[in-house]
């Protein structure tokens, strides 16, 4: 399987195992805290459902030729996903991603290849499947657990998106640490994660990055499954939802990495 069919693949088992649960929320599920600060398991979706609406226009912009997609028309989008009710996202969330998952589904080999485009925000086009799709299955998969986590608080995230995600491009560790946590602190920390297996260094500088140049004698370690790694660079690893597994020692203090990475 190639990794474009493993980011597709991805996206379609994480979006029948969500909506599974999704069908069977009532009222007062919807409204239950997710794993998302100040979100509601209804707002989750709804940011979810907006997000799949605005990849989708994105990409038929793309198809259809188009230059780019004007930013500006989000806001709309979101102003309105923001005015529904919680069992309307629910509903709206559920028809929006089984229609992104499927028009992902629908691209054959050359489309893949060749399609570019232009999202605004970014120096360059970057093509739909190896940049866009990877940055929705994490977007998707980290926002499935802040739902899953409203009803376990044993939550982990789909072991097929965890592979892919755990090296996934683009990179985006500048963007979503915080290097004041650091609070003067550099630092080389070898990370050892399971399943899949792995052995990297985490450079706690700034910015912070990760390499396979790990060094003999590193400042700490950090050994833990590869999905807790995801989380805890997603902000989503707090002492109560850590499984067993996770040990540090050294300068990988595990309240100093959580500053790091906030979240987002």
């Amino acid at each position: 399987m190639s990794d474009v069919e493993a980011v597709i693949k991805a996206l379609r088992t994480g979006h029948d195992g969500l909506a599974a649960l999704v069908e069977s929320l009532d009222e007062d599920a919807l409204r239950k805290p997710s794993g998302a600060s100040g979100w509601d398991v209804s707002q989750v979706l709804g940011h979810l459902g907006s997000g799949a609406e605005i990849a989708d226009a994105v990409i038929r912009t793309a198809l259809d030729g188009g230059a780019n997609f004007v930013n500006g028309s989000n806001f709309a989008v979101w102003d309105r996903w923001n005015a529904m009710t919680r069992r309307t996202r629910a509903h709206s969330f559920l028809r929006a991603n089984e229609t992104l998952v499927a028009l992902y589904e629908s691209f054959d080999p050359r489309t893949r290849a060749r399609l570019r485009m232009d999202l605004g925000f970014l120096t360059e086009p970057f093509d739909v499947v190896a940049s866009t799709a990877r940055l929705r299955l994490s977007e998707f998969s980290l926002h499935s657990w802040d739902v899953r986590v409203a009803f376990d608080e044993h939550a982990k995230l789909a072991p097929d998106a965890t592979a892919v995600l755990l090296h996934a491009k683009p990179d985006l560790l500048p963007w979503v640490s915080e290097a004041q946590g650091l609070k003067g602190l550099r630092a080389v920390i070898e990370v050892t994660t399971t399943d899949p297996s792995s052995r990297f260094a985490l450079r706690l500088q700034s910015p912070v990055s990760v390499d396979f140049d790990v060094p003999e004698h590193p400042d700490g370690t950090l050994t833990l499954p590869a999905e807790a790694w995801v989380r805890l660079v997603a902000g989503r690893l707090s002492p109560w939802n850590s499984p067993a597994g996770v040990v540090s020692a050294g300068a990988a203090d595990l309240d100093m990495l959580r500053a790091v990475f906030p979240g987002y």
